[in-house]
């Protein structure tokens, strides 16, 4: 998620001070990726240092507005026009966790891999539950919140469908097999020796 874009996307839409652009980002977003004020001024300030936004007026409450420039109009354009790029590796907590799991010994996968899946399970609940209650069914922030939690119920899906297969697949191999012991051969760089 590129917050740098989400702002000017919003900005294209018309001034706005920090405060504005957090409210209506979550607006925009149903409130699921929680921004802090802080990120926004410094992204806000390496926008403007880029070019992309410019400080406005300030009102009677001081708030300074931020307008988009050419160049940042163009960038959303381009950002709405494009496809969002995916990494060729994974930061996916889950997935690292268990892949380093398995290659030490002693660790009970089959424990391990029960307690995810009934956290995923929860949280599959959790925003099923989340997607009945809707104080505004129809609206546009509701549409929007919807789009969201519908992903995450999809990712959480899919999460306990790879468990379960992790599981299959771990089946199939005998533990003493799949446990690593530290290599013997070391890396060429690291920290030099200090001397005496």
């Amino acid at each position: 998620m590129s917050v740098r874009q989400s702002l000017l996307a919003i900005l294209d839409q018309g001034p706005c001070y920090g405060y504005q652009l957090r409210a209506e980002f979550d607006r925009r977003t149903g409130s699921t990726w929680p921004l802090n004020v802080g990120q926004i001024y410094s992204t806000l300030d390496r926008l403007e240092r880029g070019g992309l936004v410019a400080k406005g007026d300030t009102d009677e409450h001081g708030h300074v507005y931020y307008t988009i420039t050419d160049a940042g109009s163009a960038e959303v354009a381009s950002w709405l026009g494009s496809s969002v790029q995916r990494g060729e590796g994974t930061r996916d907590a889950l997935a690292i966790k268990l892949a380093l799991a398995a290659t030490l010994p002693g660790v009970d996968m089959a424990a391990m891999i029960e307690t995810e899946r009934k956290a995923s399970l929860a949280q599959l609940e959790r925003l099923k539950r989340a997607t009945q209650a809707s104080a505004h069914p129809g609206s546009a922030e509701e549409i929007a919140r919807s789009l969201v939690v519908d992903s995450m119920i999809f990712q959480a899906e899919a999460e306990v469908r790879w468990l379960d297969h992790a599981e299959e697949r771990l089946s199939q191999h005998p533990r003493h097999i799949m446990a690593l012991q530290l290599a013997t051969d070391r890396p060429k760089r690291g920290r030099p020796a200090v001397s005496a």
